[in-house]
């Protein structure tokens, strides 16, 4: 393999799949040269997007396919840890996994082992770490300028789950539940921003507005749409999750604000830009951080601009590109894993046990490593 230069395999190419192609085309080296995607639709819209890659059915076409130097798993969340160990097992590529890295807890142990003896970077897709104004919020708690953080909340107001291919996604079994599905990103977000680990967890959610009335063999969907969700982590911090799905009127889609002794940091993240009605309203919104000191008393705000260019390969904020150059480095330059396997594992832990606390109504213990309740 030349130094710069990387051969991608894509298994499967939905909505976030496509995603994945717009932004690998942005970086020099970077080569998809094999796609597994049995959807017809979604595999000519892939076609278009990377016309020189060969088509494949399954992953084990994929594998018997050309030579390869990464893959990146972006199937239904379901698939992901089967697929992960037959590709560890089989292979010695370096591999992309999209979130939930697992959907139950029964195989979270299986995952770690696995990974332990890969000699290749295996690196979990949380693309909410790279969104340039969470990655300035980052930098500014870890300057301490707002001193030592005690509080910390993430708001998320949003539109309902978007139909994926067989409207997998309406069914807890398939995605682990709308807090592993969507939210295992805010919790990974919550351990990122705090260097902390959650040790207790609470849950109050429902299913109040979205897929009531669809159907599909006879069977509802059975996944919530709000939620508010309170961690205790092991300094003391406490943080909130406040989540819903039918509050897509929202000019921010995610508010993160953070208090510490001597000022509080708020960001306000933008959705996809493609949803927003530019006829009614004008230009998106854009991305913003507002610091407000305790003393002197007095907001500072402060727009964080991100590339249009990056802005349009994708619905994250140019995060996906972030992500994707990250991972190319981990292969190419031996570079970092940034997102490990054990961050992917702890995310949908602490969201498992969101969802297994909203149906008892009682909080979670989770163990000490942070990988079983």
């Amino acid at each position: 393999m030349n130094q710069r230069s990387v051969r991608y395999g894509i298994l499967g190419c939905g909505m976030m799949g496509l995603e994945h192609l717009q932004n690998l085309a942005l970086i020099d080296g970077a080569e998809v040269v094999a796609i597994a995607e049995p959807d017809l639709d979604m595999r000519k819209r892939a076609s278009q997007l990377a016309p020189r890659a060969e088509m494949y059915d399954d992953l084990d076409a994929l594998l018997a396919g050309p030579e390869l130097d990464a893959i990146v798993i972006v199937t239904p969340n379901y698939q992901h840890a089967e697929q992960l160990l037959q590709i560890l097992r089989r292979t010695k590529l370096a591999v992309l996994v999209e979130k939930p890295l697992v959907t139950t807890l029964e195989q979270v142990k299986t995952i770690k082992e696995a990974v332990a003896k890969h000699p290749a970077p295996v690196w979990v897709a949380m693309e909410y770490r790279y969104m340039p104004p969470i990655t300035e919020l980052r930098s500014r708690l870890q300057q301490q300028q707002i001193g030592p953080l005690k509080m910390l909340t993430i708001r998320e107001h949003r539109l309902p789950f978007l139909s994926k291919v067989g409207n997998w996604n309406r069914f807890n079994r398939n995605t682990g539940g709308t807090l592993v599905e969507k939210c295992c990103h805010f919790f990974d977000l919550m351990r990122l921003l705090s260097n902390d680990e959650v040790v207790r967890v609470y849950a109050s959610a429902g299913q109040n507005a979205n897929h009531l009335h669809e159907t599909y063999n006879g069977e509802a969907p059975d996944i919530i749409d709000n939620a508010y969700v309170i961690l205790d982590f092991a300094s003391g911090l406490r943080a909130m999750l406040e989540l819903n799905m039918f509050a897509e009127g929202s000019r921010y889609q995610e508010e993160i604000s953070a208090v510490g002794l001597s000022g509080k940091l708020e960001c306000f993240v933008p959705g996809p830009g493609r949803f927003w009605p530019t006829a009614t309203l004008g230009a998106a919104p854009q991305a913003k951080i507002v610091y407000s000191p305790r003393d002197p008393k007095g907001p500072i705000e402060s727009i964080i601009g991100v590339d249009p260019a990056l802005l349009q390969a994708g619905d994250h904020n140019g995060s996906t590109y972030y992500q994707h150059l990250g991972f190319f480095n981990a292969i190419t330059q031996q570079g970092e894993v940034e997102v490990s396997v054990d961050d992917g594992l702890k995310a949908v832990v602490i969201g498992l046990a969101a969802q297994h606390s909203a149906t008892t109504g009682s909080a979670v213990t989770l163990s000490a490593d942070g990988l079983s309740f």
